[in-house]
């Protein structure tokens, strides 16, 4: 294939995801209307019930926009890709299971854990993150991190928007890097085809939203995004790997520890995110989509410094600026807003 259609193909990718995913919301919102109705909750931020499930239709529209650039492409795509989709579309069963019908807490980690596992499973044994940790203590951390990831998308997917907002700025960024030989075909289609779903999505979720993504969504497409990391980060680019999810990495992580420290349920619903305190603190959801989205778009521009200009003193700046940014960030978002009145 000469580049200018295979250049082709690869803008087809996001644009038949989006045009499949709205398509497929559009059928399915009735019946989720009836069977799968959020109802407001101790975490919840919208106050009247709202269907949930919106997630099928990206996954189901990413898997097929995957599926026919294998057709049209079919050297672009490893075949480990399959297992990576077998593990996806199950962890998206097992959500849509949790939405329906609560899953208690330990068949839940086990089932996403199994998830993680397959597609481990699918890296080459001479693929190293860190070499100079054992190898099977590092594959025992990258599960333990898969099964974080997997549930911080989660976490975080609690204001309308909010996964839009991380989701696309990390896409975009991991197909440019594709696009410009810094990660295989396979993720970087993968990362088109996600990224272009999630617009498909984004009309139904504007807020005020009328659809949820619901743990069908989130959890594969935390899935789907950990394994795209992961492949740059075995590439050499471990920082820009870091940077990327560096939002949602910081305030799942540091409001998990707090509320452990607190010896609080770890697994129950509640209001301890920043960008849940935001709304408490006199930030509208538009205002913190859009500054998640801009400080995402920036620490894009920060992993693409790290990538492109091969340094490690550029390396430790971009490190050191994105943790600054995010920080200021939290800190905006766990103040009130001054009142002038």
């Amino acid at each position: 294939m000469n580049p200018a259609d295979l250049n082709f193909y690869l803008l087809a990718i996001p644009i038949a995801s989006c045009i499949v995913c709205a398509l497929l919301i559009v059928v399915l919102r009735p019946l989720l209307l009836r069977y799968a109705l959020a109802r407001p909750n101790a975490r919840s931020s919208h106050k009247t019930p709202t269907p949930q499930g919106g997630g099928a239709a990206v996954i189901a529209a990413t898997t097929i926009a995957v599926a026919l650039s294998s057709v049209f492409c079919s050297t672009a795509i490893g075949t480990g890709i399959l297992l990576v989709f077998v593990a996806t579309v199950a962890l998206a069963m097992v959500g849509a299971f949790d939405d329906l019908r609560s899953i208690p807490v330990l068949p839940r980690l086990i089932l996403q854990a199994l998830a993680a596992g397959i597609v481990l499973a699918t890296l080459p044994t001479d693929i190293r993150i860190v070499p100079a940790v054992p190898i099977w203590s590092e594959r025992a951390l990258l599960l333990i991190g898969g099964l974080w990831f997997i549930n911080l998308v989660n976490f975080m997917d609690g204001l309308d928007w909010m996964t839009l907002a991380e989701t696309l700025p990390v896409t975009t960024a991991l197909a440019l890097f594709g696009l410009y030989g810094q990660l295989p075909a396979g993720p970087t289609i993968v990362a088109l085809a996600l990224g272009g779903a999630m617009i498909g999505f984004a009309p139904f979720n504007r807020p005020v939203a009328r659809l949820f993504l619901g743990d069908v969504g989130s959890l594969p497409i935390g899935l789907l995004i950990a394994w795209c990391l992961l492949q740059l980060a075995a590439g050499g680019h471990l920082i820009a790997a870091v940077l990327l999810p560096l939002y949602y990495l910081a305030d799942a992580t540091i409001t998990l520890a707090r509320r452990m420290a607190r010896g609080e349920a770890i697994w129950t619903a509640h209001r301890c995110h920043f960008y849940q305190r935001a709304t408490e603190n006199g930030l509208s959801v538009m205002q913190i989509v859009a500054e998640v989205f801009v400080l995402n778009v920036c620490l894009a521009l920060l992993a693409a410094c790290s990538i492109f200009l091969k340094s490690p003193y550029v390396e430790i700046m971009a490190l050191t600026a994105g943790a600054g940014g995010v920080a200021l960030v939290l800190v905006r978002f766990s103040r009130p807003r001054k009142s002038f009145s």
